[in-house]
């Protein structure tokens, strides 16, 4: 936890409301996100219960899974499921847009949009995780066969999961994290794991404070848990009778009555989080979106496209496992990706940068020197290096030599020249400016900072970072298990000891 968002909580905590830590939204809220509630039976491991779904915050779909450990109730589950899902997912599939061509590319083509599927939290998004690999090797043929529908949803299950891992992605995106990231409840991490609790912190009923309204969200009868995991006493005093009447029931009116009671039973679970669901909604997209929202949501949409291309073209499942060397470039591009991803959330957002000034690593202040003219004779030809001064409070860590840039000149580099900081009193950072001035000895207008214009600068940069080298496939050392066999979907890879 920052010390800006610590001290946050300790204000929410005084004033019995969350408070917020962002001044913009750093999610893509889509204009029809597709909203899945699921629930698991306790003691099993990702045996579905029940999900509600839907686009429609007035018109929900419940299902439910009357035996859970039936394997082929299950898989009738992921087929209704599927009915929900694929389609939503497919019906993103039909407009394109040209995407202009970059420095020395072509032009392209993507979908116009891409899907988003809101769950409630973390637990929620690893029960999709699992459901998408408990199905998406699953027969469509000869002996267990499965609905088509059943195989198709686990790839695109797999594929929200693999790229929630993403930073910076909203695909697959879950409530807690999403709101915790913009507000600062007066409660520890682990309570704001509770959607109820955690909503109740932000936006309190009428007469009820954060702390209040957080206490009434741990009455499971009120506010039942958020999926997939049920409460104890629901589970001992009312899913167990309803079940057994379910298995006991032979038929006609009686099973009907049994299957319907459970279904009432099922909904009173779930109907509170899906409304919470859509409050999460409305909340973040009360919220102004920062400026780099945009560009990683159509890298979204880049990867949905390529993704929903290879279905297209018969592209196999996701294997079980990654072989050594894709394990190493995928967690170096998640690396790069992250870093990224913190960087842009700081030029859009000054709280976020805040926390770099109070860490050293960036510094606000005001221009009281300008050179605009400078001219740097020292290599073999002459280059315009103009000098800024700036007077900052702020607590300055960089040596001379260190780079930073300010975000509201993304092509311009300042190299720290000197950073004088006497005790007690404001410093100054000396800078020589380089890009983005136009290519000739003389500025062009507006380009160097003037005296009194207010900047920020910091060490980040959100700017292409190369990857690290990487053997290929076939080079794998000994030491990693030596060149892996290309993958061949077999029938064993979707056995599971839990599922």
């Amino acid at each position: 936890m920052s010390t800006l968002t610590a001290l946050a909580r300790a204000q929410a905590a005084a004033l019995g409301v969350a408070q917020p830590i962002t001044t913009v939204a750093h999610v893509h809220v889509s204009a029809r996100p597709l909203v899945l509630v699921p629930l698991a039976l306790a003691g099993e491991a990702n045996a579905p219960l029940a999900a509600m779904v839907g686009d429609d915050p007035r018109s929900p779909r419940l299902l439910v899974v009357v035996q859970p450990r039936n394997r082929d109730q299950r898989f009738a589950f992921a087929a209704e499921l599927a009915g929900s899902v694929v389609p939503y997912i497919e019906g993103f599939c039909g407009t394109e847009e040209e995407v202009p061509a970059g420095r020395g590319g072509e032009s392209r083509v993507r979908f116009a949009d891409a899907p988003q599927i809101l769950v409630p939290g973390p637990a929620a998004a690893g029960f999709v995780r699992l459901l998408g690999r408990s199905t998406r090797f699953r027969r469509t043929d000869g002996e267990f066969a499965v609905d088509p529908s059943v195989p198709l949803l686990g790839r695109w299950l797999s594929f929200l999961a693999e790229r929630a891992a993403h930073p910076g992605s909203c695909l697959l995106l879950t409530a807690t994290d999403s709101l915790s990231r913009h507000w600062a409840s007066g409660q520890s991490d682990l309570e704001d794991l509770n959607l109820a609790a955690l909503v109740g912190w932000i936006d309190p009923p009428p007469g009820l404070t954060g702390p209040q309204a957080a206490a009434a969200a741990e009455d499971p009868l009120t506010w039942p848990p958020a999926g997939p995991a049920t409460d104890p006493g629901f589970d001992n005093e009312v899913l167990a009778p309803l079940i057994a009447a379910c298995q006991r029931a032979a038929g006609g009116a009686a099973e009907r009555r049994a299957r319907a009671a459970l279904a009432d039973a099922l909904a009173g679970q779930l109907v509170p989080t899906w409304r919470l669901l859509w409050r999460a909604v409305g909340l973040l997209r009360a919220m102004p979106s920062g400026e780099h929202v945009g560009p990683r949501w159509n890298a979204d949409k880049d990867a949905f496209t390529g993704y929903a291309r290879y279905l297209q073209s018969g592209g196999a499942p996701q294997p079980r496992r990654d072989g050594a060397v894709a394990a190493a470039r995928r967690l170096n591009w998640l690396e790069r990706a992250q870093a990224t991803l913190g960087a842009q959330r700081a030029f859009d957002d000054p709280l976020v940068m805040a926390e770099y000034r109070l860490a050293g690593e960036a510094f606000a202040g005001t221009v009281v020197t300008a050179e605009p003219d400078r001219i740097d004779h020292s290599g073999p030809r002459r280059r315009l290096r103009p000098l800024i001064t700036v007077a900052t409070a702020d607590p300055v860590l960089l040596a001379p030599g260190a780079i930073v840039s300010a975000p509201g000149r993304p092509g311009q580099k300042g190299r720290v020249v000197s950073v004088t900081s006497p005790a007690g009193q404001p410093g100054a950072v000396v800078l020589e400016l380089s890009g983005g001035m136009g290519r000739k000895l003389t500025a062009t207008p507006g380009t160097v900072p003037e005296i009194g214009e207010r900047l920020c600068y910091s060490t980040l940069t959100d700017g292409y970072q190369p990857s690290a080298e990487f053997p290929l496939a076939e080079e794998t050392p000994w030491t990693h298990g030596g060149p892996p066999a290309p993958y061949v979907p077999a029938g064993e890879d979707a056995d599971e000891e839990w599922s």
